[in-house]
């Protein structure tokens, strides 16, 4: 379905994206790192990755057309380009936007990662380009850190094309993260070992729950289609259990309508999954100010615990800080009414506040 047309049919569209002028920057640094049939970009691979391979300005550089229509199409002519280039050895092949499918729980999902590489070893390699700049050789932490969780579900899913094949090319859990030079627009780029993300993507991949399992647990005759009537739409939404947290306002089109039925609900998740992990059986804001006051709440839980010692030692900072107010206050109004001592009352409070 369509999650932003949906977003906007139910009054909570979707406000989160790249700017233009982000997007026309990253489309400029790209096609200059591919320019010249990816001359450049092969280099960095070779620098970065394969230095004991021949040279690319002296290999035979092959860029295979992976035009078709549709995904699918798409999908298929990269599987065979990619068959091709690992049946001829020495050879450097680059693929420009491939297409690959990977299956997430039982539907498949259409990546397209910018670029992969075939070493002349028949090993490949998934190619990252970004438009964030590497500064004396390093880049945000963050950034790189997105970035590698990206590639990681690339390489899991040139891993299954590779599975098909006899023998089955090795893909590399090392890739190219291309970003530009300091302040400039040149390419420059960082090898990024991607192992870790590629295990904890597989691992979250299999636990997911399968679509059929999901359709089958929704009421019979629901519709998510943008055309039904607003409180039928967010009827049928609603019979979806969502788990909304501040990180899906970067990620999900709906989670502007989630965000609003959280905050409606006073569920804790509305500040985060950390403090949802700390919280434990509290799940509303309302149960954990209660728990605070010693309203509500087992004494032996930790959390609750926790909660009524920061109740107290806030009540107790309060305290302090009223009574220094007040006798600031005193000692001004005790003054001579000289204009210097109005000004050393006003200056007390001032700081106590």
């Amino acid at each position: 379905m369509d999650k932003a047309a949906l977003a906007s049919a139910l009054g909570s569209p979707a406000a989160f994206g790249q700017s233009q002028f982000a997007l026309t920057r990253g489309n400029a640094f790209e096609a200059k790192v591919k320019a010249d049939g990816g001359a450049e970009l092969l280099r960095l691979v070779h620098e970065r990755l394969d230095r004991g391979a021949e040279p690319p300005a002296e290999a035979r550089v092959e860029v295979p057309d992976l035009s078709a229509t549709g995904p699918e199409g798409r999908t298929a002519r990269t599987a065979l380009a990619l068959r091709e280039a690992a049946g001829t050895p020495g050879a450097w092949t680059l693929l420009d936007h491939p297409m690959l499918a990977l299956d997430v729980a039982g539907s498949p999902a259409f990546l397209e990662p910018d670029a992969v590489v075939v070493h002349p070893d028949g090993s490949w390699t998934v190619v990252e380009i970004k438009s964030f700049p590497m500064l004396d050789g390093s880049a945000d932490p963050a950034k790189v850190g997105a970035a590698a969780r990206q590639a990681a579900v690339y390489v899991l899913a040139l891993e299954r094309v590779a599975a098909r094949l006899d023998p089955a090319p090795r893909v590399r859990h090392r890739v190219l993260l291309v970003c530009p030079k300091d302040f400039s627009n040149l390419p420059t780029a960082s090898a990024v070992d991607v192992r870790k993300q590629r295990a904890v993507t597989d691992r979250q991949l299999a636990r997911l729950t399968r679509v059929e399992d999901i359709a089958d647990a929704l009421p019979e005759g629901v519709c998510f289609s943008p055309e039904l009537p607003a409180e039928e739409l967010a009827a049928a939404v609603e019979a979806v259990p969502a788990a909304y947290a501040p990180e899906c306002l970067s990620a999900c089109e709906l989670a502007f309508h989630c965000r609003a039925g959280s905050r409606e609900a006073g569920a804790v998740t509305c500040l985060g999954r950390p403090v949802r992990a700390e919280l434990g059986g509290l799940s509303t804001v309302e149960d954990v100010l209660a728990a605070a006051r010693g309203e509500a709440g087992d004494p032996d839980d930790p959390a609750v615990a926790a909660l009524r010692r920061a109740a107290r030692l806030r009540a107790e900072a309060l305290a302090t800080a009223g009574s220094r107010s007040g006798g600031a206050g005193t000692a001004s109004a005790a003054g001579d009414g000289s204009g210097a001592g109005s000004r050393t009352g006003v200056g007390e409070v001032s700081a106590c506040r």
